[in-house]
């Protein structure tokens, strides 16, 4: 029989992907991960504002919602991406969504990927979450392969679904439901 105290003897440690380090986000990476929310093409292919301020960053990080859970990949000390998980509440419980998004000069080098398999693990195996969620636009062809290959699946197709660069612009709902 295992013992259970063996959990607790040993603390959680950084999971590695090849040179990439993937953490648990903390306040004082603020300035790195403003400055990789305000990259354009990180910023093109989420939902979020052009400049956004480390104070707003921080705030987020000191106080997230109950059950978030938000990593970053490190590459030699640089964040190069970062994953956030937002479990759902009461009768949606069994649900999370995710955002992800990845350094511009980083983009199709397993970062994208090494996060996904980390937070996968986290909404698999420590909260027992049937789905996780996620929109994604429609012109974010390697978003969407990344997402395909960790078993998500369009679930609708949202018209107009946010204003980016000027125009209204279409998204993908996708899903992974564990088996």
């Amino acid at each position: 029989m295992k013992r259970i105290q063996d959990a607790r003897e040993k603390p959680p440690r950084p999971e590695r992907f090849g040179d990439v380090l993937i953490r648990a986000a903390c306040p004082a990476d603020a300035e790195k991960i403003t400055a990789l929310a305000n990259m354009y093409g990180y910023r093109y292919g989420t939902l979020r504002l052009p400049f956004q301020t480390v104070e707003e960053t921080r705030k987020g990080l000191e106080s997230p919602n109950p059950g978030a859970k938000r990593l970053v990949a490190e590459r030699n000390s640089q964040i190069v991406g970062d994953v956030f998980l937002g479990p759902m509440l009461g009768r949606r419980r069994h649900a999370a969504s995710i955002g992800i998004g990845v350094h511009d000069d980083f983009v199709g080098n397993g970062v994208g990927n090494a996060l996904m398999m980390a937070i996968l693990d986290i909404a698999d195996n420590w909260l027992d979450l049937r789905r996780v969620e996620l929109t994604v636009f429609v012109d974010n062809e390697k978003a969407i392969r990344l997402y395909e290959k960790n078993g998500f699946v369009k679930e609708g197709h949202l018209r107009e679904f946010a204003f980016r660069d000027g125009q209204y612009i279409d998204a993908y709902s996708m899903a992974r439901l564990k088996d």
